[in-house]
């Protein structure tokens, strides 16, 4: 297990040594205090375990990564994650899991405005409450709320399915309630489970487009 203390080591050094060859499949960062770019763009099969508080743009560009971050992160975490798994073991501030392509983001506490904002197939599992404008243009993947969602929820929404187990202010353009099916039941089982939360899946409605204001061919979602 190697060791990175930040009240004497920058954070470049941090992410130079994350993107080197390293033989450590464990990383331990100690005193983050906030700092932002923690762990970004690393590319290897890697546990990062960051025990204290971190900045804006956490493990961003992840791929591969096992983040777990011991406390509350700022605007950005996880942007633009390809793969891997970020856990926020706190609440997190705006556009989580903005632009991220795959992997699994999971939230503990709450997550501010912008939650999944044109997220492109990321796993997202809130346990608490989002704000307003969360999953704006988003493209696909799914968003799990265990809470409460903001205004305008999926707003100009594309094929990303949202499943929210409290209220819901209200929803964006070409949002709308959908039928929660077996199929969808079983996928939020399996979401559920992985992010570790003991819910209900009966317990949530499920969101998605109406379809009415995009030019897009469900048949070929995957090349978009």
């Amino acid at each position: 297990m190697k060791t990175v203390d930040l009240s004497t080591a920058s954070v470049r050094e941090l992410n130079q040594a994350l993107h080197a060859e390293v033989q450590d499949r464990e990383w331990v960062v100690t005193h983050p205090d906030g700092k932002h770019n923690l762990a970004v763009g690393v590319n290897q099969a890697v546990s990062i375990d960051i025990q204290g508080h971190a900045g804006y743009y956490c493990a961003g560009m992840n791929q591969k990564a096992c983040v777990t971050v011991h406390g509350n992160v700022g605007v950005g975490v996880a942007e633009n994650m390809m793969s891997g798994s970020v856990r926020v073991k706190g609440s997190a501030s705006q556009a989580a899991g903005a632009t991220a392509h795959g992997g699994l983001l999971v939230i503990e506490g709450d997550a501010g405005a912008r939650c999944g904002i044109s997220m492109k197939g990321v796993d997202i599992v809130v346990g608490g409450s989002i704000g307003h404008m969360s999953c704006f243009m988003a493209q696909a993947g799914r968003l799990v709320v265990c809470g409460d969602a903001g205004d305008a929820l999926g707003d100009s929404l594309y094929e990303t399915r949202i499943y929210v187990k409290g209220t819901v202010k209200s929803l964006g353009s070409d949002c709308i309630q959908k039928e929660m099916r077996a199929e969808h039941l079983e996928e939020l089982k399996e979401l559920l489970n992985r992010a570790g939360f003991d819910e209900d899946p009966a317990s949530f409605k499920r969101y998605g487009s109406a379809r009415q204001l995009y030019n897009f061919k469900v048949d070929n979602a995957s090349a978009y």
